[in-house]
């Protein structure tokens, strides 16, 4: 029960949500508002995400294979750049792929992804359950959840594989010309469509030898409960790793969600009716979005105190300060790509042409030879616009193996991590570290 009205505590916070139009006096560390602050109270009704006991399980352990891959991907790229990614939509695409999966290769998927050997028809409702109720959380919030089947029109598909496509995933195959380009043209128009020009592209060429890609599209955008005004956006200093930069600074006072501890402080920014938020997580002196990262891949993220780092959070009025910055990733730059970070998670057997058991897909045994992820995020003064795109190319198998009011001042003025959630699932939709660069 405890548990419960912290969630709920967190949950509706958002309904008082106070901010200034004007710009503020910072007095010795601390904020005080101008005399004239204008107060926006902006409520909408929420349509939590209703789970059953096995999905909330689904939800906090996939969760944790997000937080895993982010530290994956944090420890794997080396360049210092931001970056930003999705391990939600790679959940749907090999959840697509566990559908035709059997034995160990089965085994490491669900495991991996924090399904716990829950099999195919649990993990295949959990995914539907978040594509019919996710985007109707809050209708001032645009989620749009889409997967795709392009298969080579010299192979069929098990008709059980096209079925539970089509029930769970709303994916019908579409059978191609692997050899013309023009199916290029269409896989990457598809991807163009399905985020609104945020991923025009995802392939470079289609494998004419491929039996089918397939693919997940996720496209979020919501205005903050509280926007800033551009007006109190002002060019500022950032420190980056190589040194100090001028970034635009979006400037204001809100009441909102304030946490900090030896690692890290951070603030939950709501956006529309609060059950999406940003969590950012600004490392303390003496600590690296490294050790942020690290912590939050430890403890993982639940309505669990003992793994919600935002846990102790309390309603603070912050003096809250963000650049406004626009980040876009291919794991195409990373070194080992897509494939290499789940192989270090995990996943070992899919990628294996001998020793995958893929064999209710079609009517060859397949196995993953290529999988690829793009995204990109947005972030103003208005709120957020974000996208993600994964692949995963399918080819066949070269033999068959048998084998998860205070107040304070909070200026991201240097590297942060921020996570991007809904609240009454848990899920956490996209993940990334900005660094300035």
């Amino acid at each position: 029960m405890k548990n419960y009205s912290i969630a709920l505590a967190t949950l509706f916070f958002c309904g008082s949500i106070l901010s200034c139009t004007k710009s503020e006096n910072i007095i010795g560390g601390e904020w005080e508002p101008d005399d004239d602050q204008e107060i926006v109270n902006l409520v909408k009704e929420p349509k939590p995400v209703v789970l059953t006991s096995e999905q909330r399980i689904f939800a906090n352990d996939n969760n944790r294979f997000t937080l895993n891959f982010l530290k994956t991907v944090s420890k794997a790229d080396v360049s210092g750049k931001s970056f930003i990614y999705s391990p939600l939509s790679i959940t749907y695409v090999l959840g697509m792929v566990n559908d035709a999966a059997v034995g160990d290769t089965e085994r490491e998927l669900e495991q991996t992804l924090g399904f716990h050997e829950g099999g195919i028809k649990a993990v295949n409702e959990y995914c539907k359950n978040l594509i019919d109720n996710l985007p109707l959380a809050d209708a001032g919030v645009t989620l749009n959840i889409a997967n795709a089947i392009f298969l080579n029109k010299n192979y069929t598909l098990k008709e059980q594989f096209q079925q539970d496509m089509k029930n769970y995933y709303d994916a019908k195959a579409e059978a191609m010309d692997f050899s013309s380009t023009a199916t290029l043209s269409t896989i990457n128009g598809w991807c163009n469509q399905k985020t609104k020009g945020m991923i025009p592209k995802i392939l470079d060429e289609v494998k004419p030898d491929f039996v089918s890609y397939l693919l997940n599209a996720i496209y979020f955008k919501a205005d903050w409960t509280t926007k800033f005004n551009p007006k109190n956006t002002q060019d500022e200093d950032f420190t980056t790793a190589r040194g100090t930069k001028k970034l635009p600074m979006m400037h204001q006072n809100v009441e909102i969600m304030y946490v900090k501890n030896d690692t890290f402080a951070a603030v939950t920014i709501p956006y529309g009716n609060g059950l999406w938020s940003m969590a950012v997580m600004l490392p303390e002196e003496g600590k690296t979005t490294d050790d942020v990262i690290d912590l939050l891949a430890a403890k993982g993220w639940s309505a669990d105190e003992t793994a919600d780092p935002m846990a102790e959070a309390r309603e603070y009025e912050v003096d809250l300060k963000l650049p406004r910055y626009e980040t876009a990733s291919d794991t195409e730059e990373i070194t080992d790509g897509l494939k290499g970070l789940l192989q270090k998670m995990g996943i070992k057997l899919a990628f294996d042409s001998y020793f995958a058991q893929i064999p209710n897909m079609c009517e060859v045994p397949v196995y993953i030879s290529l999988m690829r992820q793009k995204a990109k995020i947005k972030v103003n003064e208005e709120g957020s616009e974000a996208a993600a795109v994964t692949v995963a190319g399918m080819n066949k198998c070269t033999s068959v193996g048998s084998m998860e009011p205070r107040r304070a001042v909070f200026h991201a003025n240097r590297p942060f991590v921020y996570v991007i959630r809904e609240a009454s699932s848990g899920v956490i939709l996209f993940v990334g570290k900005f660094t300035g660069e």
